[in-house]
C-alpha cells in the first residue's frame, strides 16, 4: 500500500512538472495546469496515463507536440526557423555594445582635443572638451 502512494505522488509530481510547460490550446496564455478548460483537463488526464503506462517526459512532449504542433510546448526547440527568436537579445546586446564603444573611441581620439592637449601641456577639462566638440562637430545631416 505504502509503495502504491509513493507510486502515484511520483506520477502526481511528473504530471505537474510537464503540464506547467505544456500551454493550453485553446487558453493560448495559461499552462494547462492552471487552465480549466475542457481540453485542458483532458491534456491533463492523457499525460498521467502516458506517465502510467511507462513513457519517459521526452516521450510525453513528443507525442503533444506531434498531435498539436510546436506551439503546444512553452520552450521551442532551437533550429534554423529559431535560431533568430532565441539569438535576438545576443546581437541586440552586441550592436548595442559595438555602438557604445565606438561613440567612446572617437571621444577619446578627437584629433583636435589631441592637438590642443600637446600643445598646452595640460589635460582639456571636461567643460573645454564638451564646449570644442560642440564647435568642432558638424551638424547631423537630415534623413
Amino acid at each position: 500500500k505504502e509503495d502504491a502512494v509513493k507510486q502515484e505522488r511520483l506520477v502526481e509530481a511528473r504530471a505537474r512538472n510537464i503540464s506547467h510547460n505544456v500551454r493550453c490550446t485553446e487558453c493560448g496564455s495559461q499552462s494547462i495546469e492552471e487552465s480549466q478548460a475542457d481540453i485542458a483537463i483532458l491534456l491533463r488526464k492523457l499525460i498521467r496515463d502516458e506517465i502510467r503506462s511507462g513513457k519517459t517526459d521526452k516521450e510525453i512532449f513528443k507525442k503533444l507536440e506531434d498531435d498539436f504542433g510546436e506551439t503546444v510546448l512553452y520552450t521551442p526547440k532551437f533550429d534554423i526557423q529559431t535560431a533568430a527568436l532565441w539569438l535576438s537579445p545576443v546581437l541586440i546586446g552586441c550592436g548595442a555594445g559595438g555602438i557604445w564603444g565606438f561613440r567612446r573611441y572617437r571621444q577619446k581620439t578627437n584629433v583636435h582635443i589631441m592637438a590642443l592637449n600637446l600643445i598646452r601641456g595640460i589635460p582639456v577639462t571636461p567643460k573645454e572638451k564638451a564646449t570644442m566638440l560642440d564647435i568642432l562637430t558638424p551638424p547631423a545631416s537630415p534623413s
